[in-house]
């Protein structure tokens, strides 16, 4: 690991941006919950990371109500 950081990469920050603004439609709960089993077997921190967000989006609770 260099002392400077990870080497940034706009193009892949602004794809994030427009996909945050987009509307998405998000594949169902069960098949998000293997992704999350998956990206856990291979030890991929940001494939957990991702997997569980997806999934708290598509179960469509409101987080504080």
């Amino acid at each position: 690991m260099s002392a400077r950081g990870p080497v940034r990469r706009p193009t892949e920050n602004a794809a994030l941006r427009a996909v945050s603004r987009s509307e998405r439609h998000l594949p169902p709960v069960p098949a998000l919950m293997a992704a999350l089993l998956d990206a856990n077997q291979r030890r991929d921190r940001e494939g957990v990371c991702l997997a569980a967000h997806r999934v708290v989006r598509a179960s469509g609770e409101v987080v504080g109500e």
